[in-house]
């Protein structure tokens, strides 16, 4: 399965889609996906504060004095968490694969021009998860420039 992303543009908006497949249960890797200790640590500025209900709130900070929350628009346990972020619209979705899960990770925003350093940004979000989901140390790999340049050719098409 690719791991790298691939943008869309919807309703003029633009899409940016991943897909991860993990050897775990739905259940499982939901948990991980959810537990506020575990999204805090591959979520950009989460705090570990939420409310895991539709219409529940998910606290965080940018850490420059920066707060703000995200709104739960659906949370169905073990195959949904879509939340609203200021404008953005994020979905994870898991669906029963194999012995295991693939796992859709969807962000919804407006500025294209972004697309490329937003993209490299969730792919090294998502390497971090796969290696919570997957029991390992959490280590950020030094690959944000690589990635801003394979995404910034990837999308020079759209």
């Amino acid at each position: 399965m690719n791991e790298y992303g691939t943008l869309y543009e919807t309703s003029g908006r633009y899409a940016l889609r991943f897909e991860r497949y993990f050897p775990y249960r739905r259940e499982e890797v939901f948990g991980v996906i959810t537990k506020p200790s575990d999204f805090s640590q591959w979520y950009p500025f989460a705090t570990g504060v939420m409310d895991l209900r539709t219409g529940g709130k998910i606290a965080f900070d940018d850490g420059e004095g920066s707060t703000y929350e995200a709104v739960i628009t659906e949370f169905k346990v073990p195959y949904i968490f879509e939340f609203r972020e200021v404008d953005d619209l994020l979905q994870i979705s898991l669906l029963e694969e194999g012995v295991g899960c693939k796992m859709i990770f969807s962000h919804v925003f407006d500025d294209k021009e972004m697309a490329m350093y937003v993209a490299a940004g969730w792919h090294r979000c998502l390497d971090v998860l796969g290696q919570i989901v997957h029991g390992k140390p959490v280590e950020w790999k030094d690959n944000a420039v690589e990635l801003r340049e394979y995404y910034k050719e990837a999308f020079a098409s759209h």
